[in-house]
């Protein structure tokens, strides 16, 4: 079964068939009031690092968010072809973009946690 997004172009697949069978799905999750899209990839959902800087801390500066991930030692990876494919259907990532991070949900929430104090109040 494909996860699918309805959107201004119609019903995209969100994780069809790139060359390879899918291992895993998409979805979307709030986090802080804000719809992040993630993947469920091996039981863990990992968002997409850019989505998470530009909507969730986009008001501190990146060598901050930086410095907070170096401390937790918050690991990113990359993600595959049909990852960010994926991504993009979900509007996640930019569609012009050539490459992601990605960083698990734990790993989200702990960063969170820890920049708390910087963001505004909402």
């Amino acid at each position: 079964m494909f996860l699918t997004c309805e959107g201004a172009l119609g019903m995209v697949p969100a994780a069809a068939d790139f060359g390879g069978p899918a291992d895993f799905h998409a979805g979307y999750q709030k986090i802080q009031g804000i719809s992040l899209g993630y993947l469920q990839i091996g039981g863990t959902q990992m968002f997409a690092l850019a989505q998470v800087l530009s909507d969730l801390f986009k008001d501190i500066p990146r060598a901050t968010i930086s410095k907070k991930m170096e401390i937790l030692k918050i690991k990113s990876r990359r993600c595959d072809l049909a990852e960010l494919r994926t991504l993009k259907a979900i509007r996640s990532v930019p569609t012009r973009a050539v490459q992601c991070s990605l960083i698990s949900k734990a790993d989200l929430e702990a960063l969170c946690t820890s920049c708390q104090s910087l963001s505004p109040r909402r």
